[in-house]
């Protein structure tokens, strides 16, 4: 069982977890002979009544908080959903589900496909909440020691 089964074993809605039922739509792209499936993300579903392949928990994490908060404060705040396997057009599989374009990135680069749609508002309210709960994230950086970086004069 994958972590995602597992947390989805439920469906949840708490101080930091929220089942999400993401809709996806498939598209038949016709290139010259080629035909091609692309999916998008058209939706959500804050409050799935079953358990399907398409539902997802979103989870905060502390340590993400500054990501959160840089997502919140732009034009049009987005939820990224990193899907694998997408060549097989019946069994999509969802890895994970984030408000944090850092950890959406990280699977840019793999095999994975990344989509994302606007947040609803209420997830932005349940955000700025925990956001309020646990305090903002100031990354800081620490003082290079003397000299550090430059080329010794001997």
């Amino acid at each position: 069982m994958s972590k995602q089964e597992t947390m989805t074993a439920q469906l949840h809605k708490s101080e930091d977890l929220w089942s999400i039922e993401c809709k996806l739509v498939a598209h038949e792209i016709a290139t010259g002979l080629w035909t091609t499936t692309q999916w998008q993300l058209k939706d959500f579903n804050l409050q799935p009544v079953e358990i399907n392949d398409f539902v997802s928990v979103l989870q905060l994490h502390r340590d993400e908080r500054t990501d959160y908060r840089f997502n919140l404060s732009s034009a049009q705040p987005k939820l990224f959903l990193v899907l694998d396997n997408v060549e097989s057009d019946e069994n999509l599989n969802i890895v994970t589900l984030t408000a944090s374009q850092s950890v959406a990135g990280q699977y840019m680069d793999g095999d994975y496909l990344v989509l994302s749609n606007d947040m609803p508002l209420p997830i932005q309210a349940w955000m700025e909440a925990y956001i309020g709960r646990h305090g903002e994230l100031l990354e800081q950086r620490r003082k290079k020691r003397k000299g550090a970086g430059r080329a010794s004069g001997n």
